[in-house]
């Protein structure tokens, strides 16, 4: 391994320690590569059709990511992290949002 190698890998570790301390905040947002969609949409106790119209997706990409077929990538998964932990505000404001759409249309 070369010592430019080396010095990037052991940059990275010592940043992974300070941040595990609480000393520092990471650098990047980490969205998992992996989102459980029908256990988002079962928390929710929402049909695949609700899930999909209140949050903007189609019913195929719902049906492809819980089936196994597709997964959610890159602002899927942060969205779907967020519709996760804060349901009743994301859908507040979506809805505020339409009806924003709307009245300037």
């Amino acid at each position: 391994m070369s010592k430019k190698a080396f010095d990037k890998i052991a940059e990275g570790l010592n940043e992974a320690i300070v941040i595990a301390r609480g000393e520092r905040e990471p650098a990047r947002l980490f969205v998992p590569a992996e989102i459980n969609v029908r256990s988002i949409r079962a928390k929710l106790q929402l049909s695949q059709d609700d899930f999909a119209s209140a949050f903007g997706f189609t019913v195929h990409q719902i049906r492809q990511w819980e089936q196994g077929r597709a997964r959610p990538l890159g602002a899927n998964r942060a969205f779907l992290m967020l519709i996760e932990s804060h349901p009743q505000e994301i859908l507040r404001m979506l809805q505020d949002a339409s009806k924003a759409s709307r009245k300037a249309a």
